[in-house]
């Protein structure tokens, strides 16, 4: 038994485990729930622990003190389990993963199956999108600090950032992402990704980014499905108000401002 809770804590660094329940700390550090609350609460003061839930904690590392926790990408695979939820990484966060850099997000984006507020850990935000195929959606399972975590595939990634483009910053940024994301994409599992979602309007959007990226070959699997499905036409950048556009008959898209990549 550890005299201290602090002592507890070290023993799990030390042993690489950055995440607890506070019922665990009881059970495992034989001190008392009041003594375990109140030196939770001293440790959290000092920034060696960050409370995500009532619940969950995680162990900050030195280095990362001044963070006042350490990257989502180590917790959140625990976190999840704990909440007794499906999930993966996805939009910027997962684009982050995969090696897209032109800007790293301040929020970390998890999909899961229902409605979830959001959660302040150290500097972090983590966001929470509701999402049905969060479970059969294609994902990756990507190696951090502390374990395995479950990230969206770079095909399933960019559909998610033109589903969710408003979350993603905007669309230029999203055009931007998928950019750095594309030599990394394969048409077959991007064709997989669109069939599973079957969000056409989007699928519509992606594949005009995609020509004006100039790759037809990821571009033109999507084009023959989505010609199959008799879409509509729809405009480009939604909420935005333009009676001059150009049409992109390939997409049945309404080109209301065009799409400019970033530098």
């Amino acid at each position: 038994m550890a005299e201290t809770l602090e002592q507890w804590i070290d023993g799990l660094q030390a042993r690489g485990k950055y995440t607890f329940l506070r019922s665990e700390a009881v059970r495992e550090s034989g001190l008392s729930p009041d003594t375990v609350k109140k030196a939770l609460q001293r440790l959290a003061q000092r920034n060696r622990v960050v409370k995500v839930k009532d619940y969950f904690y995680t162990v900050v590392p030195l280095e990362y003190q001044s963070a006042a926790a350490p990257p989502a990408s180590w917790f959140i695979s625990d976190l999840m389990q704990a909440m007794k939820l499906p999930y993966y990484v996805g939009l910027l966060s997962a684009a982050a993963m995969h090696g897209a850099s032109h800007q790293q997000p301040q929020e970390f984006h998890v999909f899961t199956d229902r409605s979830v507020r959001s959660i302040k850990a150290g500097r972090t935000t983590i966001r929470f999108f509701a999402s049905k195929y969060v479970v059969r959606a294609a994902i990756r399972e990507m190696k951090t600090q502390t374990g395995m975590v479950r990230v969206s595939t770079p095909e399933t990634t960019v559909l998610d950032l033109v589903r969710f483009a408003k979350s993603a910053g905007h669309l230029d940024h999203v055009a931007t992402v998928i950019s750095e994301l594309a030599p990394s994409l394969d048409s077959r599992k991007l064709l997989k990704a669109v069939r599973l979602i079957e969000d056409v309007p989007n699928t519509q959007r992606l594949g005009h980014i995609l020509d004006h990226l100039r790759m037809r070959h990821l571009s033109d699997p999507v084009h023959k499905w989505i010609e199959h499905q008799r879409p509509r036409p729809v405009q480009l950048r939604t909420g935005v108000r333009d009676t001059k556009h150009r049409e992109d008959r390939r997409w049945h898209l309404l080109i209301n401002r065009p799409i400019e990549i970033e530098t």
